[in-house]
């Protein structure tokens, strides 16, 4: 029997815009283990500050991994900070478990959408495998280039020899075309997620046409495989400015 998916947590704005069209939407994606519940207090503080109160939050689930024995977006690999000495032997990536997370994605999006708020008032993140999924939908979805921005934090980016062709089969072009903005953060101390991970992940957007004024680098010295309070500030000033309210 296949597992459920719980419905995601919607946070509705404490002062919602009356034109649908300058209403703004975060849809932010919890890592492996954790669930919808993990990080509404993210959004229940930044409300309770006044901050972004034009915008919703919509905090999915994962489905529960009977293997793991724990919720996940997908299977995950082990990212070893060295270069494997038997290429031919590592595990593969869940490439099937990583294009069903970017439907049901999609399918966020989709919703938000037809309520009227537009792609562009749309940022799309999440927090380690929630970071890996937020940028691959954003890299080889539906709606590639037209979100306002993609946020990743202490994550990586999957599929990384595979994106070219996942766009291609898409219908998109191989590089990108546009001016979606993107927030990376991680902690100088991650030791699940190691730091040439990160790189990578910063180097393929560039590489595919994202610019240096629309990317946001973030590192936070000694700060672990966790979402930090400086971190999170510095995301609310983002999202400020890349969602402002327009009412």
């Amino acid at each position: 029997m296949a597992a459920e998916r719980r419905p995601p947590i919607t946070v509705p704005p404490t002062s919602a815009p009356t034109d649908p069209s300058k209403a703004a939407a975060f849809i932010f994606v919890h890592g492996l283990g954790d669930e919808a519940e993990g990080v509404e207090s993210i959004a229940r503080q930044f409300q309770s500050a006044g901050k972004l109160p034009h915008m919703t939050w919509v905090l999915p689930n994962a489905l529960a991994n009977h293997d793991l024995a724990t919720n996940a977006w997908y299977m995950p690999t082990r990212l070893s900070p060295y270069p494997p000495s038997r290429p031919e032997l590592e595990d593969d990536e869940d490439e099937q478990g990583m294009r069903d997370t970017v439907a049901y994605l999609t399918t966020l999006i989709d919703d938000l959408v037809a309520q009227g708020i537009p792609a562009q008032r749309i940022v799309l993140g999440g927090f380690s495998q929630g970071h890996a999924m937020a940028l691959l939908t954003g890299l080889v979805g539906k709606y590639a280039g037209e979100l306002g921005g993609l946020v990743g934090l202490s994550g990586y980016l999957p599929l990384l020899d595979r994106i070219t062709a996942l766009r291609d089969e898409a219908g998109l072009p191989e590089h990108m075309d546009d001016r979606v903005e993107v927030f990376l953060a991680r902690g100088t101390v991650d030791r699940l997620v190691p730091k040439c991970y990160h790189r990578l992940c910063y180097e393929k957007l560039l590489d595919m046409g994202t610019t240096q004024e629309g990317l946001t680098l973030k590192a936070y010295e000694g700060m672990g495989h966790v979402m930090g309070g400086a971190e999170l500030r510095d995301l609310c000033v983002w999202l400020e400015r890349v969602l402002p309210a327009l009412d």
